[in-house]
C-alpha cells in the first residue's frame, strides 16, 4: 500500500468553492488561505437565525490507546466518507496537529490510508498559522507579566505564586525548567519557570471554548497568572495584555475549511491536547456546522476517560449541544496489550506474538472495552463500537470482539476497513451510527458545577477511572485551598494524566481498580473555565524521541514535500 503522503498526493482535490458549496455557503461566507483548497470561514456565519433542525452529534473516542494510536482519526475521516455514501450530508470537525508530535514519534493526525484530510502537508504544517498565534499571544502575557515585575512591581505579584509559563510548538524537554531574567538588572528578574508546548497553552482552551470574538476576549481578560501577596488573583487584565492578545487571535478564531480524499467538509480548528487540556476541536467549529449538514462528526483526543470525559462535561457545557452518539474506536492490537502480556514502544516494532491469533488475548484485554462502555453509558450517550481493523487480524477475533461489546451494552459493532478502503470500507459503521443518533437522547453531565472541587474530582476519579480515592500534594492542597477562596469554585475539572491507562500509572493495563490517583498539582484556567489538576508523572512539555520523525522529513528537488508518513 502507498504511504500516506503518497495517497494524500495523489488525491483528486476539489476547488474549495465547490466543498462551501456542498455545505450551503456562498462566496461572502469564506476566504480562500493560500491555496484554492484552504479556506477561512467568516464568523457571520454565526450570525444568522437557527435553523429549525441542526444535525445530529456525533463523537469518536477511543479505548484506552496504545503508544501507537489506535486510528481514531482515520476512524472519524473514513466515517466521514461512508455517510456521502448512504445518502447522509456530513460535516467533519477536527483539531489542528501540533507540529511537536509531527516531528516527534506520534506523526500527523490527518487520518491515514485512505481516508485523510487533504492538502495533508499543510494540515499537518503550519496550516494557517492559528497555532503560532496562540503561542504569540501566550508570550505576549508572560512578556507583560515579567516586565511588571521589573517596573517596580506595582501589582504586587508574588513571584513564586507564578503559574504562567511560556510555549513553544515543539517537543523540547530542554525548556520544561529553566531561569529567566538573568544578566544585569535591565534583563529582568531572575525566577524559575519553564514552557510548555503551545497547544498545552490555556490560550488554545480559550480558542476552543469560546464562542464569539467577544467571548474571546472576555476570556482573555480572566486569565490568572499568579497571585499576590495577600493572595488575590492577579490577571490578564490587570496587566493589561488581554486586548493585544485578543487582536492576535482575531483570525484564529475562524475555523478552516479543507476536505476527505472524497470531498467531504471538513472545519479544522483549534488543537488542545487531551492528555494535557481539554482535547478537543472547536466549539464555533461545532456551532456552525450543526446548521449545514444532517449530521457533525467531530473528535475527542486519546481515550474516552481523557478527553470524551472531557466533551462531554466541558466542551458540551459551553456549546449547549447535546451529542446524539459516541462511536468507540477499538483495535485488536490494543486489546491484547491490555491483557498485560505485551509490551508495545512507540517507535519500535510490533512484539511477533502481538499480531498471533489470540481469542484469549483479546478476551483478557476486554475489560478494558466495557469500562469504556459502561462510562459511554453513564452520561446517557449510545455507543457503537468501531473495529479499527489491520491485516494480521482473525475472524475470530473481531468475533469475539463484537459478542463482549454487545453484552457490556453497545448498540452494535462495525469492522471498518476505511484505512484500505476509504469510505466504502466504514458503511456498516455509517450505518450503526445513524441507528443510534435515532435512540432517545438521555445525555447528562457526571457532575453538578455546584460541588465542591474535590468532590468533582472524586466523581472523576471514581466513577470513570475506577480509583479508590485521591490524595493530594501539599501543593495542591495550597492551590485548591487558593482557588475556592478566589470563588472559582463552581469551574468543571480537566484532569492531565496519562493516556495510557485508566490511572495516573501508563503501566496499569486493562481497567484497573484500587488505586488512589495522586494529584501533584492544580492549576486554574480561568479564561478557560476549567480546574486543571495534574495526576502522577504528565508532563505539559514532550520530549523528542531517539530519532524523531523530523529525520526523516525533507524537499525533494520539485520542492515537493518527502518523509512526511
Amino acid at each position: 500500500m502507498l504511504s500516506d503522503l503518497a495517497i494524500a498526493q495523489a488525491a483528486c482535490l476539489l476547488p474549495i468553492h465547490d466543498i462551501a458549496a456542498k455545505m450551503g455557503l456562498s462566496a461572502d461566507d469564506y476566504d480562500l488561505y493560500g491555496s484554492p483548497y484552504i479556506a477561512k470561514l467568516r464568523l457571520s456565519l454565526l450570525e444568522r437565525p437557527a435553523p429549525a433542525r441542526t444535525a445530529k452529534y456525533v463523537d469518536i473516542t477511543a479505548i484506552t490507546p496504545t503508544p501507537l494510536g489506535e486510528g481514531k482519526s482515520t476512524t472519524l475521516v473514513g466515517l466521514g466518507q461512508a455517510m456521502q455514501h448512504i445518502g447522509k450530508r456530513s460535516i467533519v470537525t477536527i483539531r489542528q496537529p501540533s507540529m511537536g508530535p509531527t516531528f516527534g514519534i506520534k506523526g500527523g493526525a490527518a487520518g491515514g490510508g485512505y481516508a485523510q484530510v487533504v492538502p495533508m502537508e499543510p494540515f499537518n504544517l503550519h496550516l494557517t498559522g492559528d497555532i503560532h498565534a496562540v503561542a504569540a499571544a501566550n508570550n505576549l502575557l508572560a512578556a507583560m507579566l515579567d516586565n511588571k515585575l521589573m517596573r517596580g512591581n506595582p501589582l504586587n505579584i508574588d513571584p513564586y505564586s507564578i503559574t504562567w509559563k511560556r510555549v513553544v510548538d515543539m517537543n523540547d524537554r530542554a525548556l520544561r525548567n529553566i531561569v529567566v531574567g538573568l544578566g544585569g538588572k535591565d534583563d529582568g528578574v531572575p525566577r524559575q519557570t519553564g514552557f510548555d508546548i503551545a497547544v498545552a497553552s490555556e490560550v488554545m482552551a480559550i480558542l476552543a471554548l469560546a464562542t464569539s470574538l467577544q467571548d474571546l476576549r472576555a476570556r482573555l481578560g480572566r486569565i490568572v497568572v499568579g497571585f499576590t501577596y495577600d493572595k488575590q488573583p492577579v490577571t490578564a487584565e490587570q496587566l493589561g495584555a488581554a486586548g493585544a492578545m485578543a487582536v492576535l487571535l482575531q483570525e484564529a478564531m475562524r475555523p478552516t475549511l479543507m476536505q476527505t480524499l472524497e470531498n467531504t467538509p471538513v472545519l479544522v480548528h483549534a488543537g488542545p491536547f487531551a492528555n494535557i487540556a481539554h482535547g478537543n476541536s472547536s466549539v464555533i467549529a461545532d456551532l456552525i456546522a450543526v446548521r449545514y449538514a444532517d449530521y457533525v462528526l467531530t473528535e475527542s483526543g486519546f481515550g474516552a476517560d481523557i478527553g470524551a470525559e472531557k466533551f462531554f462535561n466541558i466542551k458540551c457545557r459551553v456549546s449547549g449541544l447535546k451529542p446524539d452518539a459516541a462511536v468507540l474506536v477499538v483495535t485488536v492490537r490494543a486489546l491484547k496489550v491490555h491483557s498485560g502480556k505485551y509490551r508495545v514502544v512507540a517507535g519500535k516494532p510490533l512484539p511477533t506474538e502481538l499480531t498471533q491469533p489470540n481469542v484469549a488475548d483479546v478476551e483478557a484485554g476486554a475489560s478494558n472495552l466495557v469500562r469504556h462502555i459502561a462510562n459511554l453509558k453513564k452520561q446517557g450517550v449510545t455507543p457503537v463500537v468501531a473495529i479499527n481493523a489491520f491485516a494480521d487480524d482473525h475472524p475470530d477475533e473481531h468475533a469475539a470482539i463484537r459478542r463482549i461489546a454487545a453484552e457490556a451494552g453497545a448498540l452494535g459493532t462495525a469492522v471498518c476497513r476505511h484505512h484500505a478502503e476509504g469510505g466504502r470500507g466504514a458503511l456498516e459503521l455509517a450505518e450503526l451510527v445513524v441507528q443510534a443518533c435515532e435512540q432517545p437522547n438521555a445525555f447528562r453531565f457526571l457532575y453538578a458545577l455546584e460541588q465542591p472541587i474535590k468532590d468533582k474530582i472524586s466523581v472523576i476519579a471514581r466513577e470513570i477511572y475506577g480509583a479508590d480515592g485521591v490524595s493530594y500534594e501539599p501543593l495542591a492542597e495550597r492551590q485548591l485551598r487558593d482557588y475556592e477562596q478566589s470563588g472559582y469554585g463552581n469551574l468543571p475539572i480537566c484532569v492531565a494524566k496519562t493516556h495510557l491507562s485508566f490511572s495516573h500509572d501508563p503501566n496499569l493495563k486493562g481497567a484497573p481498580s484500587g488505586f488512589t490517583l495522586p494529584i501533584r498539582e492544580v492549576r486554574a484556567s480561568v479564561g478557560a473555565g476549567f480546574i486543571y489538576p495534574i495526576a502522577g508523572d504528565v508532563r505539559t512539555m514532550p520530549g523528542l524521541p531517539s530519532h524523531p520523525a523530523a529525520e526523516a522529513v525533507d524537499l525533494a528537488e520539485d520542492g515537493s514535500v518527502v518523509g512526511l508518513f
